[in-house]
This record gives structure tokens, sequence and C-alpha cells, in this order.
């Protein structure tokens, strides 16, 4: 930990942490000071942290009282509890809102547990994969729903209905996932055929590329909440030279 902070910085870290202090109420003050100190060290090495907890006063309180600073988390956690915030999301502008909120959540735990060594690389980087691997897998489900609704169900000529597969490749494949990492993607699906039950059918194709497009948007664009994650997808074969999705058979 470092001895003294530029005095700007002290300043801020001060205010912060009195903030924290007065939301936490009298019958329950902050007097930790290992975890002043660690205040000070993540928001001396991390913009994104500080801006993040003067953005919202509220976010490092829940990240203490919930003791989700203070603890790794299970593979699945990440899916579980966005499964539940994704719940009654009902259209793509509420998606990508509660996507990102979480995400600027879940970074800045990621971020802290990082820089005050309470958890190592390993976790660190599987934590960054795991997150996005669940922000990816809760959107493209409200999102098929969604595009079902639209555009119909996709099946092949054997009457099985078809789902949008993606597949992730470079640092998240490998679950090495860093803070700066976008996201490579590849969208295939198994057969061609039609969409079925909405008043205009549409390919296979064009469905799971109209699908695609939506998931990249909710993932990508960069709004008053800021983004998810970066999609790259000239990964896929042929890159951008090639449709957005194809069939099992055409990869």
């Amino acid at each position: 930990m470092i001895d003294k902070l530029p005095e700007a910085l002290q300043l801020r870290t001060d205010k912060q942490w009195q903030q924290l202090s007065e939301k936490q109420g009298a019958d329950n003050p902050v007097t930790d000071d290992k975890l002043r100190a660690e205040m000070q060290w993540v928001l001396a090495l991390s913009d994104f942290v500080s801006q993040s907890l003067q953005r919202d006063t509220a976010l490092l309180f829940d990240l203490i009282s919930s003791s989700d600073l203070f603890e790794s988390y299970r593979d699945s956690q990440y899916a579980e509890r966005l499964a539940t915030i994704l719940a009654d999301c009902r259209d793509e502008k509420q998606l990508g809102e509660l996507l990102r909120k979480f995400r600027r959540r879940e970074m800045v735990r990621i971020a802290w547990r990082d820089l005050a060594g309470r958890a190592d690389l390993i976790e660190t980087t599987c934590d960054l994969s795991h997150l996005a691997d669940s922000c990816i897998d809760m959107a493209l489900s409200s999102l098929y729903e969604w595009h079902c609704t639209q555009w119909g169900t996709p099946f092949n000529d054997a009457e099985e209905q078809q789902r949008l597969v993606v597949l992730a490749m470079g640092k998240l494949g490998a679950y090495e996932l860093n803070f700066s990492s976008d996201v490579d993607l590849i969208f295939c699906y198994p057969e061609d055929g039609e969409t079925r039950g909405a008043r205009r059918t549409i390919s296979n194709q064009e469905f799971f590329i109209k699908l695609g497009q939506a998931l990249i948007r909710s993932l990508d664009a960069t709004t008053a909440h800021g983004f998810v994650f970066r999609v790259d997808m000239r990964l896929r074969p042929f890159g951008e030279s090639s449709v957005l999705a194809v069939s099992f058979d055409a990869m």
C-alpha cells in the first residue's frame, strides 16, 4: 500500500469514505483501517473505479454490505445474478441499461479485488471471462425470445427448433480475458429453414443475422451507462467479407 496520496486524490478519497460511512449509519460505521488503505490504493491505481464510485456513491457500500468485495464467486454466480436482474426485462433499451449497470458493479468488484491483492491473476481473468460469458448468454436468451415474437421461431425442415450458437475465440475462449479485452465471437446455427408463427416468415439465416446484430448492439454500443464489452466479429470464417451468421454446414 502507498504511504501518502497526492492531495487532490486524498481529498477525494476522504470524501468518498465519509459518504460511505454516512450511508452505513451510526449503528454500523466503517472503521476498518485496512479497508480504507485498500480504498486509497485502488483509487490511486484505477481511474475506472474512482469514477465509478463518484458516479454511484452507493456502489461500494453495496459491495461491502453484501460481502461480495471480500469473497470469491462461484463460476455460475454471474449468470445466476444476472438472470434475476433480467427476469422482468421487456425490451432492448432496458436490457442495455441493466447489462451496463451490472457490468459496472462487477468490474469495480473485480478490479478492487485484483488491485488490493484479494484475488490472484487466475481468479481475476476467470472472473472477467465468466462475467462476459454471462452477459452474452443472458442477453442472447432475452433477445431470442423477443425476436421469435417479432419474426417467428426458426425451425429446420425436420421441424426442430433452431438456436443461435455463439463461439468465443481469443482470450474469452481461453478464459483469459483482461480488463481491456474485447470479445471475439462467431455466430452460427445448426440448419437452414424458415421461421414459423409470425405474420411474415423469414429464413433462418436472416433471423439469426438480425439476432446477432441485436446482440452486438446490446453489448458494444456506448450509451450514457457506458458499454458492456467491445465485440469483434472479424475472426468468423472469411472475416468481414462473409455474412454475420452461418449454418454449421456453411461453416
